[in-house]
């Protein structure tokens, strides 16, 4: 398979460090499933505006082997709007279908709903493999209708005790 993961950054990090029983994501093991289990060749993180004094944080998650992204701000305004990806990483998708990239698949993580077109899209074209959401309450209610087999939940006791960061 070549498969490619989008990952919502915020959307990830919300979902297991915030959610009812906190938890840190190994990322290094998250990368190895993403590709072990889901066929992904590239995996693209997503992040908010670029924040020099994190660094470290991304120079990290790039030898994890994730490709980086960040939303384009302009300097007034970096600390003062949240994130928002979102038509990021659906412009980036659409972009890489248009120009027929080669790669099979789309894996996304994130459980917000405002991908639902997206996913909708995605699957009527066979181009959806899977959707990740980092936690059961973080996944919108408007995947009822997907197919269970396309959504997995790294929250679940199984992912999280292989994927949570051992010290």
């Amino acid at each position: 398979m070549n498969n490619q993961a989008f990952i919502d950054g915020q959307n990830l990090y919300l979902g297991t460090s915030k959610c009812d029983e906190p938890w840190t994501l190994d990322l290094k093991r998250f990368r190895k499933h993403l590709e072990q289990k889901y066929g992904v060749k590239e995996a693209y993180y997503f992040f908010g505006a670029y924040d020099s004094e994190q660094q470290d944080l991304y120079d990290f998650i790039q030898r994890c082997g994730y490709i980086l992204r960040f939303r384009e701000h302009i300097p007034q305004m970096t600390g003062h709007k949240k994130g928002n990806v979102d038509t990021d990483i659906v412009f980036l998708i659409m972009y890489k279908l248009y120009m027929k990239e080669d790669f099979d698949k789309v894996v996304l993580v994130s459980g917000d709903g405002d991908y639902k077109r997206l996913v909708s899209f995605l699957i009527r074209e066979n181009r959806f493999a899977k959707l990740i959401a980092p936690d059961r309450k973080r996944l919108s209610s408007l995947y009822r209708k997907i197919d269970s087999c396309l959504i997995d939940v790294l929250g679940s006791s199984d992912k999280r005790k292989l994927l949570e960061y051992k010290k």
